[in-house]
Protein backbone atom coordinates (compact mmCIF):
# COMPACT_ATOMS: atom_id res chain seq x y z
CA UNK A 1 0.00 0.00 0.00
CA UNK A 2 1.41 3.63 -0.88
CA UNK A 3 2.34 5.66 2.23
CA UNK A 4 3.33 9.48 2.50
CA UNK A 5 7.62 8.74 2.96
CA UNK A 6 9.03 9.45 5.88
CA UNK A 7 9.66 12.88 7.14
CA UNK A 8 11.98 14.95 4.61
CA UNK A 9 12.70 18.12 4.54
CA UNK A 10 11.85 18.16 0.16
CA UNK A 11 8.04 17.88 0.58
CA UNK A 12 6.74 20.34 -2.49
CA UNK A 13 8.41 18.93 -5.47
CA UNK A 14 8.31 20.62 -9.31
CA UNK A 15 8.68 18.35 -12.15
CA UNK A 16 9.79 20.14 -14.97
CA UNK A 17 8.74 18.41 -18.48
CA UNK A 18 5.87 15.96 -18.58
CA UNK A 19 7.07 13.48 -20.71
CA UNK A 20 6.89 9.44 -20.32
CA UNK A 21 9.94 10.15 -17.53
CA UNK A 22 8.33 13.31 -16.07
CA UNK A 23 5.18 11.57 -15.50
CA UNK A 24 6.28 8.56 -14.40
CA UNK A 25 8.81 10.65 -11.53
CA UNK A 26 5.54 13.15 -10.90
CA UNK A 27 3.68 9.74 -10.00
CA UNK A 28 6.53 7.97 -7.81
CA UNK A 29 6.22 11.48 -5.82
CA UNK A 30 2.67 11.82 -5.42
CA UNK A 31 2.34 8.20 -4.35
CA UNK A 32 5.16 9.44 -1.69
CA UNK A 33 3.27 11.47 -0.19
CA UNK A 34 4.97 14.43 -1.54
CA UNK A 35 2.82 17.91 -2.58
CA UNK A 36 3.82 17.72 -6.55
CA UNK A 37 3.72 20.65 -8.98
CA UNK A 38 3.78 19.05 -12.81
CA UNK A 39 5.02 21.78 -15.39
CA UNK A 40 4.48 21.71 -19.14
CA UNK A 41 3.86 24.26 -21.85
CA UNK A 42 1.86 21.62 -23.53
CA UNK A 43 -1.62 21.26 -22.40
CA UNK A 44 -2.02 17.94 -23.81
CA UNK A 45 1.13 16.56 -22.06
CA UNK A 46 -0.29 18.14 -18.69
CA UNK A 47 -3.88 16.58 -19.31
CA UNK A 48 -1.56 12.97 -20.19
CA UNK A 49 0.21 13.06 -16.90
CA UNK A 50 -2.74 13.46 -15.13
CA UNK A 51 -4.65 10.78 -16.85
CA UNK A 52 -1.52 8.37 -16.48
CA UNK A 53 -1.75 8.70 -12.89
CA UNK A 54 -5.69 8.42 -12.53
CA UNK A 55 -4.81 4.74 -14.66
CA UNK A 56 -2.53 4.05 -12.67
CA UNK A 57 -4.04 4.64 -9.32
CA UNK A 58 -7.45 3.33 -10.18
CA UNK A 59 -5.17 -0.30 -11.00
CA UNK A 60 -4.22 -0.28 -7.96
CA UNK A 61 -7.28 -0.08 -6.42
CA UNK A 62 -8.10 -3.17 -8.58
CA UNK A 63 -5.48 -4.82 -7.13
CA UNK A 64 -5.76 -4.17 -3.70
CA UNK A 65 -2.76 -1.97 -2.82
CA UNK A 66 -5.18 1.54 -2.20
CA UNK A 67 -8.13 2.37 -1.43
CA UNK A 68 -10.64 4.89 -2.97
CA UNK A 69 -9.73 7.32 -0.26
CA UNK A 70 -5.65 7.19 -0.44
CA UNK A 71 -6.26 7.26 -4.34
CA UNK A 72 -8.11 10.58 -4.24
CA UNK A 73 -5.26 12.10 -1.86
CA UNK A 74 -2.71 11.00 -4.04
CA UNK A 75 -4.69 12.44 -7.31
CA UNK A 76 -5.10 15.56 -5.17
CA UNK A 77 -1.49 16.01 -4.61
CA UNK A 78 -0.41 16.04 -8.17
CA UNK A 79 -1.42 19.68 -9.78
CA UNK A 80 -0.49 20.81 -13.17
CA UNK A 81 0.73 24.43 -14.54
CA UNK A 82 2.24 25.71 -18.06
CA UNK A 83 4.10 28.20 -16.79
CA UNK A 84 7.40 27.80 -14.05
CA UNK A 85 6.38 30.32 -11.86
CA UNK A 86 4.25 27.61 -10.41
CA UNK A 87 7.45 26.44 -9.15
CA UNK A 88 7.94 29.70 -6.85
CA UNK A 89 7.12 27.84 -3.19
CA UNK A 90 9.28 24.37 -4.27
CA UNK A 91 11.59 22.91 -2.20
CA UNK A 92 13.53 20.70 -5.18
CA UNK A 93 12.71 21.15 -8.53
CA UNK A 94 13.78 18.66 -11.33
CA UNK A 95 13.71 18.87 -14.68
CA UNK A 96 13.06 15.97 -17.57
CA UNK A 97 13.35 18.23 -20.61
CA UNK A 98 14.41 17.10 -23.80
CA UNK A 99 18.42 16.23 -24.02
CA UNK A 100 19.62 19.69 -25.46
CA UNK A 101 21.85 21.83 -23.48
CA UNK A 102 20.28 25.17 -24.97
CA UNK A 103 16.72 24.10 -23.62
CA UNK A 104 17.52 22.92 -20.02
CA UNK A 105 20.17 25.84 -20.05
CA UNK A 106 17.32 27.92 -20.47
CA UNK A 107 15.08 26.22 -18.00
CA UNK A 108 17.53 26.36 -15.23
CA UNK A 109 18.35 29.93 -15.74
CA UNK A 110 14.44 31.16 -15.80
CA UNK A 111 14.08 29.00 -12.42
CA UNK A 112 17.07 31.14 -10.81
CA UNK A 113 14.28 34.18 -11.42
CA UNK A 114 11.27 31.85 -9.79
CA UNK A 115 12.31 29.97 -7.03
CA UNK A 116 13.71 30.29 -3.40
CA UNK A 117 17.18 30.84 -2.57
CA UNK A 118 17.29 27.21 -0.94
CA UNK A 119 15.82 25.62 -3.11
CA UNK A 120 17.51 22.77 -4.84
CA UNK A 121 17.56 22.17 -8.90
CA UNK A 122 17.96 18.65 -10.16
CA UNK A 123 18.65 18.18 -13.74
CA UNK A 124 17.18 14.46 -15.54
CA UNK A 125 20.02 14.34 -17.93
CA UNK A 126 21.55 11.13 -18.71
CA UNK A 127 24.11 12.68 -21.08
CA UNK A 128 24.76 15.65 -20.69
CA UNK A 129 27.52 17.67 -18.76
CA UNK A 130 26.04 18.63 -15.09
CA UNK A 131 28.78 20.68 -14.33
CA UNK A 132 28.28 23.13 -17.74
CA UNK A 133 24.60 23.16 -16.87
CA UNK A 134 25.45 24.37 -13.11
CA UNK A 135 27.55 26.89 -14.41
CA UNK A 136 24.88 28.94 -16.56
CA UNK A 137 22.72 29.05 -12.78
CA UNK A 138 23.41 32.17 -11.00
CA UNK A 139 23.71 29.59 -7.74
CA UNK A 140 25.73 26.50 -9.14
CA UNK A 141 26.08 25.02 -6.01
CA UNK A 142 22.19 23.96 -5.60
CA UNK A 143 22.44 22.26 -9.14
CA UNK A 144 23.05 18.58 -9.39
CA UNK A 145 22.16 15.87 -11.58
CA UNK A 146 19.13 13.48 -10.66
CA UNK A 147 18.88 10.58 -12.61
CA UNK A 148 15.78 8.29 -12.74
CA UNK A 149 15.06 4.87 -14.76
CA UNK A 150 12.21 4.27 -16.77
CA UNK A 151 10.05 3.68 -15.70
CA UNK A 152 10.56 5.73 -12.55
CA UNK A 153 7.89 4.53 -10.45
CA UNK A 154 9.12 0.74 -10.81
CA UNK A 155 12.91 1.20 -11.19
CA UNK A 156 14.94 1.02 -7.99
CA UNK A 157 18.19 2.83 -9.32
CA UNK A 158 18.66 6.94 -9.06
CA UNK A 159 22.04 8.38 -10.16
CA UNK A 160 22.66 10.80 -8.04
CA UNK A 161 25.22 13.54 -9.81
CA UNK A 162 27.47 15.94 -8.23
CA UNK A 163 29.48 18.47 -10.03
CA UNK A 164 32.95 20.19 -8.87
CA UNK A 165 30.32 22.88 -7.65
CA UNK A 166 27.80 21.07 -5.80
CA UNK A 167 27.22 22.06 -2.29
CA UNK A 168 27.62 18.73 -0.29
CA UNK A 169 23.81 19.30 2.17
CA UNK A 170 22.11 19.47 -1.52
CA UNK A 171 23.36 15.81 -2.27
CA UNK A 172 22.56 14.79 1.09
CA UNK A 173 18.67 16.32 0.85
CA UNK A 174 18.41 14.34 -2.76
CA UNK A 175 20.20 10.76 -1.98
CA UNK A 176 17.57 11.29 1.29
CA UNK A 177 14.77 11.68 -0.83
CA UNK A 178 16.13 8.80 -3.05
CA UNK A 179 16.36 6.57 -0.22
CA UNK A 180 12.49 7.63 1.34
CA UNK A 181 11.25 6.91 -1.97
CA UNK A 182 12.23 2.99 -1.61
CA UNK A 183 15.07 3.90 -4.41
CA UNK A 184 18.73 3.15 -4.36
CA UNK A 185 20.78 5.81 -4.83
CA UNK A 186 24.22 5.74 -6.47
CA UNK A 187 26.34 8.83 -5.67
CA UNK A 188 28.64 9.23 -9.53
CA UNK A 189 30.91 11.88 -11.04
CA UNK A 190 29.83 13.96 -13.91
CA UNK A 191 31.11 12.64 -16.71
CA UNK A 192 28.28 11.74 -20.25
CA UNK A 193 26.21 8.19 -19.58
CA UNK A 194 27.19 8.28 -15.67
CA UNK A 195 27.62 4.47 -14.75
CA UNK A 196 24.36 3.01 -16.20
CA UNK A 197 23.91 4.35 -19.58
CA UNK A 198 27.58 4.86 -19.46
CA UNK A 199 28.01 1.44 -20.10
CA UNK A 200 24.70 0.42 -21.31
CA UNK A 201 24.43 2.92 -24.67
CA UNK A 202 28.21 1.97 -25.54
CA UNK A 203 26.64 -1.85 -25.89
CA UNK A 204 23.17 -0.64 -27.71
CA UNK A 205 25.27 1.23 -30.26
CA UNK A 206 27.38 -1.54 -31.11
CA UNK A 207 24.38 -3.67 -31.98
CA UNK A 208 23.43 -0.84 -34.11
CA UNK A 209 26.58 -1.52 -35.88
CA UNK A 210 25.94 -5.09 -35.96
CA UNK A 211 22.77 -4.85 -37.49
CA UNK A 212 23.97 -2.00 -40.04
CA UNK A 213 26.31 -3.99 -41.15
CA UNK A 214 23.79 -6.77 -41.97
CA UNK A 215 26.14 -9.65 -40.04
CA UNK A 216 22.82 -10.52 -38.44
CA UNK A 217 18.71 -9.90 -38.28
CA UNK A 218 17.51 -7.56 -35.79
CA UNK A 219 15.14 -10.54 -34.44
CA UNK A 220 18.75 -12.70 -33.90
CA UNK A 221 20.32 -9.52 -32.51
CA UNK A 222 17.80 -9.55 -29.97
CA UNK A 223 16.91 -13.08 -29.26
CA UNK A 224 20.83 -13.70 -28.81
CA UNK A 225 20.82 -10.69 -26.27
CA UNK A 226 17.76 -12.38 -24.50
CA UNK A 227 18.42 -15.87 -24.57
CA UNK A 228 22.31 -15.45 -24.39
CA UNK A 229 22.53 -13.19 -21.43
CA UNK A 230 19.28 -13.22 -19.99
CA UNK A 231 18.55 -9.58 -20.76
CA UNK A 232 14.73 -8.22 -20.31
CA UNK A 233 15.05 -6.64 -23.38
CA UNK A 234 17.13 -6.97 -26.62
CA UNK A 235 19.02 -4.04 -27.76
CA UNK A 236 17.35 -3.22 -30.90
CA UNK A 237 14.17 -2.91 -29.03
CA UNK A 238 15.74 -1.53 -26.02
CA UNK A 239 16.72 1.37 -28.52
CA UNK A 240 13.19 1.57 -30.48
CA UNK A 241 12.08 2.04 -26.31
CA UNK A 242 14.77 5.09 -25.18
CA UNK A 243 13.96 6.77 -28.87
CA UNK A 244 16.53 6.66 -31.61
CA UNK A 245 17.38 9.99 -31.01
CA UNK A 246 17.60 10.05 -27.71
CA UNK A 247 20.51 7.39 -28.37
CA UNK A 248 22.21 9.43 -30.83
CA UNK A 249 22.40 12.53 -29.00
CA UNK A 250 23.82 10.45 -25.86
CA UNK A 251 26.43 8.89 -27.59
CA UNK A 252 27.09 12.05 -29.11
CA UNK A 253 27.55 13.53 -25.73
CA UNK A 254 29.42 10.58 -24.50
CA UNK A 255 32.09 10.72 -27.77
CA UNK A 256 32.91 13.82 -27.17
CA UNK A 257 33.74 12.89 -24.01
CA UNK A 258 35.96 10.02 -24.54
CA UNK A 259 36.64 10.04 -28.21
CA UNK A 260 36.30 6.37 -28.29
CA UNK A 261 35.13 5.24 -31.45
CA UNK A 262 33.03 2.48 -29.67
CA UNK A 263 30.67 5.47 -28.87
CA UNK A 264 31.07 7.25 -32.08
CA UNK A 265 27.35 6.82 -33.24
CA UNK A 266 26.70 3.96 -35.60
CA UNK A 267 25.36 5.98 -38.57
CA UNK A 268 21.73 4.17 -38.87
CA UNK A 269 20.95 5.79 -35.82
CA UNK A 270 21.09 9.21 -37.29
CA UNK A 271 19.24 8.28 -40.61
CA UNK A 272 16.58 6.88 -38.43
CA UNK A 273 16.37 10.16 -36.72
CA UNK A 274 16.61 12.56 -40.11
CA UNK A 275 13.70 10.22 -41.27
CA UNK A 276 11.51 10.70 -37.89
CA UNK A 277 11.47 7.10 -37.35
CA UNK A 278 12.50 7.44 -33.59
CA UNK A 279 11.00 4.11 -32.18
CA UNK A 280 8.03 3.10 -30.39
CA UNK A 281 6.93 6.78 -29.93
CA UNK A 282 6.61 7.62 -33.99
CA UNK A 283 5.35 3.63 -34.38
CA UNK A 284 8.50 2.69 -36.15
CA UNK A 285 12.43 2.74 -35.76
CA UNK A 286 14.47 -0.55 -35.86
CA UNK A 287 10.74 -2.08 -35.95
CA UNK A 288 7.64 -1.27 -37.16
CA UNK A 289 5.13 -0.55 -34.14
CA UNK A 290 0.69 -0.99 -33.97
CA UNK A 291 0.52 2.77 -33.63
CA UNK A 292 2.63 5.83 -32.49
CA UNK A 293 3.20 5.33 -28.36
CA UNK A 294 2.22 1.13 -29.01
CA UNK A 295 5.07 -1.35 -27.70
CA UNK A 296 3.16 -3.69 -30.23
CA UNK A 297 5.62 -4.85 -33.26
CA UNK A 298 3.96 -5.49 -36.52
CA UNK A 299 5.10 -7.12 -39.91
CA UNK A 300 7.03 -4.93 -42.23
CA UNK A 301 9.37 -6.35 -44.99
CA UNK A 302 11.76 -7.24 -42.09
CA UNK A 303 10.04 -9.59 -40.69
CA UNK A 304 11.19 -13.71 -41.87
CA UNK A 305 8.66 -15.97 -43.16
CA UNK A 306 6.99 -17.95 -41.08
CA UNK A 307 8.66 -21.44 -40.43
CA UNK A 308 12.49 -22.18 -40.96
CA UNK A 309 13.46 -20.92 -44.84
CA UNK A 310 16.95 -22.35 -44.64
CA UNK A 311 16.04 -25.63 -46.93
CA UNK A 312 16.12 -29.22 -46.57
CA UNK A 313 18.89 -31.01 -44.34
CA UNK A 314 20.66 -33.89 -43.88
CA UNK A 315 19.09 -36.81 -42.36
CA UNK A 316 20.30 -37.07 -38.55
CA UNK A 317 19.71 -39.83 -36.09
CA UNK A 318 22.62 -39.91 -33.98
CA UNK A 319 24.98 -37.68 -32.58
CA UNK A 320 28.88 -37.83 -31.92
CA UNK A 321 29.91 -35.40 -29.09
CA UNK A 322 34.10 -35.01 -28.27
CA UNK A 323 34.47 -34.11 -24.59
CA UNK A 324 34.02 -35.18 -20.95
CA UNK A 325 33.92 -31.43 -19.48
CA UNK A 326 30.70 -29.68 -18.09
CA UNK A 327 29.62 -28.23 -21.77
CA UNK A 328 29.97 -31.52 -23.58
CA UNK A 329 28.26 -33.46 -21.33
CA UNK A 330 25.48 -30.71 -21.09
CA UNK A 331 25.57 -30.81 -24.79
CA UNK A 332 25.15 -34.82 -24.80
CA UNK A 333 22.09 -34.63 -22.55
CA UNK A 334 20.67 -32.05 -24.33
CA UNK A 335 20.79 -34.64 -27.49
CA UNK A 336 19.38 -38.04 -25.44
CA UNK A 337 16.64 -36.04 -23.49
CA UNK A 338 15.40 -35.41 -27.68
CA UNK A 339 15.61 -38.73 -28.55
CA UNK A 340 19.42 -38.94 -30.41
CA UNK A 341 21.52 -41.56 -30.07
CA UNK A 342 24.72 -40.11 -28.39
CA UNK A 343 27.96 -41.21 -28.52
CA UNK A 344 30.33 -39.40 -25.85
CA UNK A 345 33.39 -39.77 -26.66
CA UNK A 346 37.02 -38.81 -24.63
CA UNK A 347 40.61 -39.40 -24.27
CA UNK A 348 40.32 -42.20 -22.06
CA UNK A 349 36.89 -44.98 -21.91
CA UNK A 350 37.10 -43.37 -17.39
CA UNK A 351 36.67 -39.76 -18.54
CA UNK A 352 33.98 -40.61 -21.15
CA UNK A 353 32.47 -42.58 -18.35
CA UNK A 354 32.91 -39.95 -15.79
CA UNK A 355 30.98 -37.35 -18.01
CA UNK A 356 27.97 -40.04 -18.23
CA UNK A 357 28.02 -39.79 -14.55
CA UNK A 358 27.39 -36.33 -14.55
CA UNK A 359 24.65 -36.50 -17.13
CA UNK A 360 23.11 -39.10 -14.50
CA UNK A 361 23.14 -36.51 -11.48
CA UNK A 362 21.79 -33.92 -14.08
CA UNK A 363 18.93 -35.89 -14.59
CA UNK A 364 18.74 -36.73 -10.73
CA UNK A 365 18.73 -33.25 -10.05
CA UNK A 366 15.25 -32.23 -12.82
CA UNK A 367 13.67 -35.26 -11.64
CA UNK A 368 13.87 -34.39 -7.91
CA UNK A 369 12.57 -31.08 -8.64
CA UNK A 370 10.17 -32.81 -10.75
CA UNK A 371 10.88 -31.58 -14.42
CA UNK A 372 11.68 -35.23 -15.58
CA UNK A 373 9.91 -38.53 -14.71
CA UNK A 374 12.15 -40.83 -13.23
CA UNK A 375 11.50 -43.49 -16.05
CA UNK A 376 12.56 -40.04 -19.21
CA UNK A 377 15.76 -39.70 -16.66
CA UNK A 378 16.60 -43.61 -17.54
CA UNK A 379 15.47 -43.30 -20.90
CA UNK A 380 17.64 -40.84 -21.83
CA UNK A 381 21.14 -42.54 -19.96
CA UNK A 382 20.43 -45.49 -22.07
CA UNK A 383 20.72 -43.59 -25.26
CA UNK A 384 24.30 -42.30 -24.12
CA UNK A 385 27.28 -44.44 -25.08
CA UNK A 386 30.75 -43.31 -23.61
CA UNK A 387 34.06 -44.45 -25.77
CA UNK A 388 37.40 -43.77 -25.08
CA UNK A 389 38.16 -42.73 -28.63
CA UNK A 390 36.62 -41.14 -31.54
CA UNK A 391 36.92 -44.52 -33.83
CA UNK A 392 33.10 -44.76 -32.18
CA UNK A 393 32.43 -41.51 -34.29
CA UNK A 394 32.27 -44.35 -37.62
CA UNK A 395 28.67 -43.84 -37.72
CA UNK A 396 27.56 -40.82 -36.54
CA UNK A 397 25.26 -38.10 -38.70
CA UNK A 398 26.52 -35.87 -36.94
CA UNK A 399 29.31 -34.86 -34.65
CA UNK A 400 29.91 -32.36 -32.13
CA UNK A 401 33.02 -31.00 -30.11
CA UNK A 402 33.35 -29.87 -27.03
CA UNK A 403 37.11 -29.90 -25.96
CA UNK A 404 39.34 -26.85 -24.76
CA UNK A 405 39.17 -22.86 -26.33
CA UNK A 406 42.18 -23.96 -28.09
CA UNK A 407 42.89 -23.35 -31.79
CA UNK A 408 45.55 -26.32 -32.32
CA UNK A 409 43.52 -28.63 -30.12
CA UNK A 410 40.65 -28.27 -32.43
CA UNK A 411 42.37 -28.63 -35.45
CA UNK A 412 43.85 -31.41 -34.09
CA UNK A 413 40.55 -32.97 -33.30
CA UNK A 414 38.85 -32.30 -36.56
CA UNK A 415 41.68 -33.85 -38.84
CA UNK A 416 40.67 -37.28 -36.86
CA UNK A 417 36.86 -36.66 -37.61
CA UNK A 418 37.85 -36.23 -40.98
CA UNK A 419 39.46 -39.65 -40.94
CA UNK A 420 36.76 -41.65 -39.07
CA UNK A 421 33.48 -39.98 -39.69
CA UNK A 422 31.49 -41.04 -42.56
CA UNK A 423 30.88 -39.06 -45.90
CA UNK A 424 27.84 -36.55 -45.57
CA UNK A 425 28.43 -36.26 -41.68
CA UNK A 426 27.74 -32.94 -40.09
CA UNK A 427 31.23 -31.53 -38.21
CA UNK A 428 30.22 -29.19 -36.04
CA UNK A 429 32.59 -26.80 -33.33
CA UNK A 430 30.96 -25.44 -30.07
CA UNK A 431 33.49 -22.44 -30.17
CA UNK A 432 32.34 -19.05 -28.86
CA UNK A 433 35.81 -17.34 -30.08
CA UNK A 434 37.93 -18.97 -32.32
CA UNK A 435 37.45 -18.77 -36.71
CA UNK A 436 35.16 -21.76 -37.59
CA UNK A 437 37.18 -21.81 -40.62
CA UNK A 438 40.31 -22.17 -39.22
CA UNK A 439 38.53 -25.25 -37.65
CA UNK A 440 37.25 -26.53 -40.98
CA UNK A 441 40.36 -25.91 -43.31
CA UNK A 442 42.13 -28.46 -40.82
CA UNK A 443 39.69 -31.31 -43.01
CA UNK A 444 39.23 -32.49 -46.56
CA UNK A 445 35.71 -31.22 -46.57
CA UNK A 446 35.48 -27.79 -44.84
CA UNK A 447 31.67 -28.15 -46.87
CA UNK A 448 30.57 -30.24 -44.01
CA UNK A 449 31.88 -27.97 -41.20
CA UNK A 450 29.61 -25.70 -39.01
CA UNK A 451 29.52 -23.52 -35.89
CA UNK A 452 27.24 -24.68 -33.12
CA UNK A 453 27.83 -22.53 -30.73
CA UNK A 454 25.97 -23.87 -27.15
CA UNK A 455 25.36 -21.89 -23.78
CA UNK A 456 26.26 -22.68 -20.01
CA UNK A 457 24.54 -24.56 -18.82
CA UNK A 458 23.77 -26.31 -21.92
CA UNK A 459 20.54 -28.19 -20.96
CA UNK A 460 19.26 -25.10 -19.78
CA UNK A 461 20.26 -22.47 -22.18
CA UNK A 462 17.95 -21.56 -25.11
CA UNK A 463 20.35 -20.33 -27.12
CA UNK A 464 23.03 -21.47 -30.21
CA UNK A 465 24.51 -19.69 -32.50
CA UNK A 466 24.69 -20.93 -36.10
CA UNK A 467 27.55 -19.91 -37.72
CA UNK A 468 28.13 -20.45 -41.12
CA UNK A 469 32.05 -19.78 -42.90
CA UNK A 470 32.07 -18.93 -46.09
CA UNK A 471 32.61 -22.48 -47.36
CA UNK A 472 29.59 -24.19 -45.41
CA UNK A 473 27.29 -26.03 -47.39
CA UNK A 474 23.41 -24.44 -47.96
CA UNK A 475 22.15 -28.13 -46.59
CA UNK A 476 24.74 -28.19 -43.73
CA UNK A 477 23.78 -24.79 -42.56
CA UNK A 478 19.39 -26.36 -42.85
CA UNK A 479 20.89 -29.36 -40.99
CA UNK A 480 21.94 -27.51 -37.90
CA UNK A 481 18.94 -24.86 -38.10
CA UNK A 482 16.81 -28.04 -38.03
CA UNK A 483 18.38 -30.25 -35.23
CA UNK A 484 17.78 -27.05 -33.20
CA UNK A 485 14.50 -27.16 -33.22
CA UNK A 486 13.86 -30.58 -32.31
CA UNK A 487 16.37 -29.79 -29.12
CA UNK A 488 13.67 -27.30 -28.49
CA UNK A 489 16.69 -24.59 -29.13
CA UNK A 490 16.26 -21.23 -30.63
CA UNK A 491 19.29 -21.05 -33.12
CA UNK A 492 20.42 -17.31 -34.71
CA UNK A 493 22.16 -17.09 -37.55
CA UNK A 494 25.62 -15.52 -37.81
CA UNK A 495 28.93 -14.93 -39.75
CA UNK A 496 32.07 -16.52 -39.05
CA UNK A 497 34.03 -13.35 -37.33
CA UNK A 498 35.13 -13.21 -33.47
CA UNK A 499 32.39 -13.04 -30.68
CA UNK A 500 29.93 -14.02 -33.57
CA UNK A 501 26.57 -12.12 -31.76
CA UNK A 502 26.60 -12.41 -28.11
CA UNK A 503 30.23 -12.10 -27.33
CA UNK A 504 31.30 -9.42 -29.55
CA UNK A 505 28.30 -7.30 -27.77
CA UNK A 506 29.00 -8.47 -24.30
CA UNK A 507 32.57 -8.48 -23.74
CA UNK A 508 33.39 -4.63 -24.76
CA UNK A 509 30.57 -3.96 -22.21
CA UNK A 510 32.46 -6.14 -19.46
CA UNK A 511 36.00 -4.39 -20.32
CA UNK A 512 34.06 -0.89 -20.24
CA UNK A 513 32.99 -1.80 -16.87
CA UNK A 514 36.75 -2.60 -15.83
CA UNK A 515 38.31 0.90 -17.44
CA UNK A 516 35.40 2.74 -14.56
CA UNK A 517 36.96 1.26 -11.57
CA UNK A 518 40.38 1.53 -13.32
CA UNK A 519 39.69 4.94 -13.72
CA UNK A 520 37.98 5.09 -10.16
CA UNK A 521 34.89 6.19 -11.93
CA UNK A 522 33.31 4.23 -9.57
CA UNK A 523 33.15 0.78 -7.44
CA UNK A 524 32.54 -2.63 -8.11
CA UNK A 525 29.46 -2.36 -5.96
CA UNK A 526 27.93 0.89 -7.35
CA UNK A 527 28.50 -0.36 -10.82
CA UNK A 528 26.90 -4.27 -10.61
CA UNK A 529 24.13 -2.17 -8.47
CA UNK A 530 23.55 0.46 -11.25
CA UNK A 531 23.65 -2.30 -13.79
CA UNK A 532 20.89 -4.70 -12.18
CA UNK A 533 18.77 -2.12 -10.51
CA UNK A 534 19.04 0.56 -13.29
CA UNK A 535 19.12 -1.68 -16.47
CA UNK A 536 17.68 -5.42 -15.55
CA UNK A 537 20.60 -7.06 -15.91
CA UNK A 538 20.41 -10.63 -13.93
CA UNK A 539 24.10 -9.90 -12.64
CA UNK A 540 26.26 -7.26 -12.67
CA UNK A 541 29.59 -6.96 -14.59
CA UNK A 542 32.01 -7.77 -11.82
CA UNK A 543 29.66 -10.86 -10.89
CA UNK A 544 29.42 -12.20 -14.56
CA UNK A 545 33.30 -11.79 -14.84
CA UNK A 546 34.07 -13.84 -11.58
CA UNK A 547 31.66 -16.55 -13.01
CA UNK A 548 32.82 -16.89 -16.03
CA UNK A 549 36.63 -16.69 -15.54
CA UNK A 550 39.26 -13.62 -15.41
CA UNK A 551 41.31 -16.06 -17.77
CA UNK A 552 38.34 -16.63 -20.65
CA UNK A 553 37.10 -13.14 -20.37
CA UNK A 554 40.82 -11.56 -21.12
CA UNK A 555 41.52 -14.45 -23.97
CA UNK A 556 37.95 -13.46 -25.62
CA UNK A 557 38.46 -9.86 -25.47
CA UNK A 558 41.94 -10.07 -26.97
CA UNK A 559 40.59 -12.45 -30.38
CA UNK A 560 38.26 -9.50 -30.36
CA UNK A 561 40.87 -6.76 -30.04
CA UNK A 562 42.71 -8.50 -32.53
CA UNK A 563 39.82 -9.44 -35.04
CA UNK A 564 38.97 -5.79 -35.02
CA UNK A 565 41.88 -3.89 -34.39
CA UNK A 566 39.64 -1.18 -32.49
CA UNK A 567 41.87 0.81 -30.43
CA UNK A 568 38.48 0.57 -27.59
CA UNK A 569 38.16 -3.24 -27.58
CA UNK A 570 41.92 -3.28 -26.03
CA UNK A 571 41.47 -5.69 -22.53
CA UNK A 572 41.71 -3.14 -19.87
CA UNK A 573 45.26 -3.65 -17.63
CA UNK A 574 43.55 -4.45 -14.90
CA UNK A 575 42.04 -7.34 -16.12
CA UNK A 576 45.44 -8.20 -17.52
CA UNK A 577 47.00 -7.58 -13.92
CA UNK A 578 44.79 -9.91 -11.81
CA UNK A 579 44.77 -12.93 -14.30
CA UNK A 580 48.31 -12.39 -13.95
CA UNK A 581 48.42 -12.67 -10.38
CA UNK A 582 45.88 -15.96 -10.43
CA UNK A 583 42.98 -14.14 -9.43
CA UNK A 584 40.64 -16.02 -12.03
CA UNK A 585 37.02 -15.54 -10.08
CA UNK A 586 35.50 -17.55 -8.25
CA UNK A 587 37.06 -20.59 -9.48
CA UNK A 588 40.55 -19.53 -7.34
CA UNK A 589 38.75 -17.99 -4.57
CA UNK A 590 39.34 -14.50 -5.94
CA UNK A 591 38.69 -12.57 -8.61
CA UNK A 592 37.43 -8.70 -8.54
CA UNK A 593 35.95 -10.11 -5.27
CA UNK A 594 36.90 -12.80 -2.52
CA UNK A 595 35.34 -16.12 -2.11
CA UNK A 596 34.78 -18.82 -0.08
CA UNK A 597 36.95 -21.79 -0.97
CA UNK A 598 35.07 -24.91 -1.10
Amino acid sequence: MDRPSSQSSLQTIAVVGLGTMGSGIAELLARAGHEVVGIDVSESAARRASDSLGAATARSVTRGLLTEQERAGVLARLRTFGDLAAAADADLVIEVVPESYELKQRVLRELDAVVRPDAILATGTNALSVTRLAAESRHPERVLGLHFFNPAPAMKLVEVVSSVLTAPPAVEAVTALARALGKEPVAVGDRPGFVADGLLFGYLNQAAAMYESKYASREDIDAAMRLGCGLPMGPLALLDLIGVDTARTVLEAMYASSGDRLHAPAPVLGHLAEAGLTGQKAGRGFYTYEAPGSSAVVRDAQTPADGDAAGAGRPVASVGVAGSGTMASGIAQVFAQSGFDVVLAARSREKADAAKAAIATSLGRAVAKGRLTREAAGQTLERITPAGSLDAFAGVDLAVEAVAEDLAVKQELFAALDKVCKPGAVLATTTSSLPVIAVARATSRPQDVVGMHFFNPAPAMKLVEVVRTVLTADDVHATVRGICGRVRKHPVDCGDRAGFIVNALLFPYLNNAVKMVEQHYATLDQIDAAMKLGGGYPMGPFELLDVVGLDVSLAIEKVLHQEFRDPGLAPSPLLEHLVAAGCLGRKTGRGFREYARR
